[in-house]
């Protein structure tokens, strides 16, 4: 199988990942495709924020069974060079036999090369959990979220929604936070999947998340105060240590059960398989 990551970051996001020793987002998700998929797999990753000469000698956008698009830092209505690559790449994806996940930053991406339209959310930052995410009926019967909970958490840092679906789109999931949490759709040759949270993101990475970005997190009221904040953070990093507090948190086993947590990536890979 051959797998293409598309990162969304430029490179001083990523390398504040690596400051606070943390993976980076594209390296989270080659750590998650790769143990879903368990067995060897080539993965290649393209950074077309950083730079105009983002193709690597000798690879060819016809080379792969699929395409992930991680999370970023950028939003797309600011528009210039980093995010303008980003959508004509994905344009030009589109025209291959393609299937597409897209994570976050990744659906907004898509939705906007099929022409969709992205705003800030105006209920405002949706951070760390996404909760109670509902499957609708279209969602129910989609092999996205074949054996997922119809109500689900997961984790998630955005502040934008889609505000205009592509044509011909179907919105399977929603929260009270955003009424689009997951689409597919079909461009050209492609088939797109996309979820509006994080199914790579694990525990202990949110949790370097979460220390990264403390000051705005209780800024922005996703937790009243610091001990609220630490008793999820410190969960989060080491889940088999502080088991014995899960019940006083606010945690779904949608997010500490790993298996369920990355349904969609596994659900994605298995029709990737079928269809090779």
């Amino acid at each position: 199988m051959n797998i293409l990551i598309v990162d969304g970051n430029e490179r001083s996001a990523s390398d504040n990942y690596t400051e606070m020793g943390m993976p980076t987002q594209f390296e989270v998700y080659e750590d998650v495709l790769r143990s879903l998929i368990k067995k060897d797999c080539k993965i290649t990753i393209l950074h077309p924020a950083c730079s105009d000469n983002y193709m690597p000698n000798g690879v060819s956008l016809d080379d792969f069974d699929g395409i992930v698009w991680t999370g970023s830092l950028l939003n797309i209505y600011d528009l210039g060079p980093p995010i303008e690559r980003q959508i004509e790449l994905a344009k030009e994806l589109f025209k291959k036999n393609n299937k597409i996940f897209g994570s976050c930053w990744g659906l907004q991406v898509l939705a906007t090369a099929a022409g969709g339209t992205v705003r800030k959310n105006p209920k405002g930052l949706e951070a760390v959990i996404a909760k109670n995410i509902i499957i609708n009926k279209d969602g129910m019967n989609h092999p996205l979220y074949k054996n997922k909970p119809k109500i689900f958490d997961s984790f998630c840092w955005h502040y934008d929604e889609v505000e205009k679906l592509p044509s011909e789109t179907k919105v399977l999931s929603s929260n009270e936070q955003s009424s689009i949490q997951s689409i597919v759709f079909s461009r050209d040759k492609s088939e797109i999947w996309a979820v509006q949270y994080h199914p790579e993101f694990n525990p202990k990475w949110i949790s370097g998340l979460m220390k990264q970005r403390e000051s705005l997190l209780l800024e922005e009221k996703i937790y009243q105060n610091s001990k609220q904040f630490n008793q999820l953070c410190s969960f989060l990093s080491n889940i088999e240590q502080y088991q014995d507090q899960k019940n006083q948190l606010p945690i779904s086993n949608s997010i500490i059960n790993q298996e369920i947590h990355t349904l969609e990536l596994a659900n994605w890979l298995q029709n990737l398989k079928n269809n090779i």
